[in-house]
């Protein structure tokens, strides 16, 4: 990863942690509804490899992604692919489960491994590996007190986003429990789905994470001040 995707996506963990999961998305699809999610807002953007011609929409994306906006591919299972995206200069190698051998790997070739987990050995392995964040699976399934349970016994600065059946409706309740960012999949695009349609899914999801962030920022100021 060259130094300006290292700076894109310490930038967005760090204040737009929001990942826009374009599972089933195809070749011609992928121009359309990629701009429609830069002009949103969206900085960190997945194609899983189970989608039709993957490799192909990675590519087209790759030539003319903006500096600030970082992509890759999701359900990475095979190794091999890590030098695949480092050569693509596309650093997101997200997984659905932890196998330590791809996040080795991703690691070895400058990546980004976002790692798929729910329990706390694969969680802890995940980061033993060198994980950059962890994708908490099924979320909503799991519950904001699984998450603060598993949260607890993890290493600080490890970010965890929660993934699978997050939308704008309880985006609220995780963010108060700490999770530190989100993944969106069908309520955000699924095929067929218009990029107008994406895109005004997308802005609605920005809207609400810099809401809750300024909700946050205030209340730490409030603390902050009654603690002087």
């Amino acid at each position: 990863m060259n130094e300006t995707r290292k700076f894109a996506l310490e930038t967005a963990l760090r204040e737009r942690p929001l990942v826009a999961i374009l599972r089933g998305i195809t070749p011609g699809e992928i121009d359309g509804v990629f701009d429609a999610l830069v002009a949103a807002g969206f900085k960190l953007i997945e194609i899983p490899l189970n989608s039709p011609r993957a490799w192909e929409s990675i590519a087209a994306i790759a030539k003319r992604c903006p500096d600030d906006v970082v992509i890759g591919a999701g359900t990475v299972l095979d190794p091999e692919h890590a030098k695949r995206l480092a050569d693509l200069d596309a650093p997101l190698l997200i997984t659905p489960n932890t196998d330590p051998e791809v996040i080795r790997a991703g690691v070895e070739h400058g990546l980004a491994p976002m790692i798929g987990c729910m329990t706390p050995s694969e969680a802890l392995a995940a980061a033993k590996a060198g994980a950059t964040a962890l994708k908490l699976f099924p979320a909503a399934r799991l519950g904001t007190g699984y998450f603060k349970d598993i949260n607890a016994i993890l290493p600080k600065g490890l970010p965890v986003l929660a993934v699978g059946g997050i939308d704008q409706s309880n985006m609220s309740e995780w963010h108060a429990h700490g999770v530190a960012g989100f993944g969106f999949g069908s309520n955000l695009y699924k095929p067929g789905r218009s990029a107008e349609d994406v895109g005004r899914v997308a802005a609605e999801l920005v809207k609400e994470w810099q809401r809750l962030s300024e909700v946050a920022h205030y209340a730490e100021q409030q603390e902050r001040e009654a603690d002087a």
